[in-house]
């Protein structure tokens, strides 16, 4: 039987791969626990820039595994929410994990496998791919926080047209609204996502957990509690290794050296 997580260290990255390919890497309890395992050993690993989140086979996930979820209709109602919180525990991991995370989108994302893509804080698919929160289709609702990464970057009209029609959406068209941070031929995907993770291994860990930190909240916070975090955050950043070596770097017209906080 194979592994249903892939975990490998890939340079400065550490690569998890969904290894379902029979179903589209639908989401499992295997698939959470080894991608939260992951995402803490990253954590713990400075010398880690990113955590590259991709799928098997040539797509990236199908959400729900459907013929799981039919049988949820047998279940007490707590057990079923019992069973969305496992979901909802692996999105708050990706986005609380201090290290960037990026997605890399070969094929498709659907359902809550949409969902997972959005709450990676970054986005590389390849121009082919596509999103579908179908779960109209089947007569369900979203979740994993889907609802709340489109109302981030979508207006009204076009979540409801997302979510009231089920219909696939071009990763082009999501590259044009902001969504995909960058496009890639098919096959390209993994490529573009690690280069972008030695581009992240060039910047300083700490201040790139505290701006994750920071983007994360702004779109909770009124200005004032923001800027009040912007605030608390600059005044340790001023007083930090990190600032010292990019200031000194930046004056002496050389390029920053942020290996040695990796280290």
């Amino acid at each position: 039987m194979s592994q249903p997580v892939l975990i490998e260290r890939t340079g400065v990255a550490l690569r998890v791969v969904n290894n379902a390919p029979k179903t589209r890497n639908a989401l499992s309890p295997e698939f959470y626990d080894g991608l939260i395992a992951a995402l803490n050993s990253a954590a713990d690993d400075p010398g880690i820039a990113a955590v590259v989140l991709t799928g098997a086979g040539g797509y990236f996930c199908a959400g729900g595994n459907l013929n799981v979820l039919k049988t949820r209709a047998e279940m007490s109602v707590d057990a079923r929410m019992a069973a969305i919180g496992r979901l909802h525990e692996v999105i708050a991991a990706i986005r609380a994990c201090p290290r960037p995370v990026i997605a890399a989108i070969e094929g498709g994302a659907a359902g809550a496998g949409a969902s997972l893509a959005l709450a990676c804080d970054l986005i590389v698919a390849a121009r082919s791919a596509s999103f579908s929160m179908g779960y109209v289709r089947v007569g369900l609702t979203p979740d994993g926080g889907g609802t709340s990464f489109l109302s981030e970057f979508a207006p009204r009209q076009l979540v409801n047209e997302i979510l009231m029609l089920g219909d696939r959406i071009s990763c082009e068209r999501l590259f044009t609204l902001g969504a995909v941070n960058s496009l890639a031929e098919p096959g390209q995907c993994e490529s573009v996502a690690l280069e972008l993770a030695e581009r992240l291994f060039r910047r300083g860990p700490e201040a790139l957990a505290t701006i994750k930190t920071l983007a994360q909240s702004a779109r909770q916070n009124d200005l004032t509690r923001q800027m009040q975090a912007e605030r608390v955050a600059m005044a340790n950043a001023q007083g930090g290794a990190e600032a010292a070596e990019g200031i000194s770097a930046f004056l002496a017209k050389r390029a920053p050296d942020f290996s040695r906080f990796r280290a």
